[in-house]
């Protein structure tokens, strides 16, 4: 079993709390992975760092509206220290790249008609079934797990920008 999937196989439940909203925008995404590198930032920090790119240019107001904006989705929080606002994140870079797999697979689930789900499962492969397997065992295999119990999905062929940046 690869190294992501060992991570992801010994995760706990999903995140509490969550971000309220999921989707983000690529300027979002990007600010949210200087603060997972940072641990926490001022927007002067989170500017210099995106300016550091010297083709690049971006208003200082640009870095906190966006800030402000990922505050209300839930995903960052902010505290004032003596004269500078810090913005750190509420959920780490793996405990987002679950929730995003989470609600991939929900949608994926919302569609109902059995015969997609039926043709999704006939055409994985066996790496694909044995890596189903080591994450979401069956009640056969753990009987200690109960049916309601949730269960935690492999990640979506597609990688997005989250999962790159996890390793995952």
């Amino acid at each position: 079993m690869n190294a992501s999937l060992l991570r992801f196989a010994s995760m706990s439940p999903l995140p509490n709390p969550r971000p309220r909203q999921l989707s983000l925008g690529p300027l979002e995404t990007e600010i949210l992975e200087i603060l997972w590198d940072l641990g926490s930032a001022t927007v002067k920090d989170i500017h210099d760092r995106l300016l550091s790119d010297p083709d690049r240019e971006l208003a200082y107001a640009s870095v906190t509206t966006v800030l402000r904006r990922l505050a209300d989705k839930g995903w960052l929080t902010c505290d004032r220290q003596d004269r500078a606002f810090r913005w750190q994140p509420l959920t780490s870079c793996a405990e987002a790249h679950m929730l995003q797999a989470h609600a991939q697979l929900h949608r994926f689930l919302a569609i109902g008609n059995p015969d997609v789900i039926a043709a999704f499962v006939d055409d994985l492969d066996r790496a694909s079934l044995d890596q189903v397997e080591a994450i979401a065992p069956t009640p056969q295999q753990n009987p200690n797990r109960t049916q309601t119990e949730p269960r935690h999905t492999s990640r979506p062929n597609q990688t997005t920008a989250l999962q790159r940046r996890c390793g995952l």
